[in-house]
């Protein structure tokens, strides 16, 4: 069953952005979520990364996932 609602490692509520960028930066149809902090802990990067490539997605207005 999906979880829009916590994240899948850590359990922490989910925002929609969180949800739009995992499904940018990992799988389109995912149904299950990581929060910023485990996202980037999966891709080794540090929080700020990820939210620099939301804000990118956010400002350029070009994806749907950010509108």
């Amino acid at each position: 069953m999906p979880n829009f609602d916590t994240c899948k490692k850590c359990g922490k509520p989910l925002k929609t952005d969180e949800i739009a960028i995992y499904r940018k930066m990992v799988l389109r149809c995912a149904d299950e979520f990581l929060c910023i902090d485990c996202l980037a802990e999966y891709f080794g990067v540090k929080r700020e990364v990820i939210e620099d490539r939301i804000r990118y997605y956010r400002e350029s207005g070009t994806c749907v996932l950010f509108r």
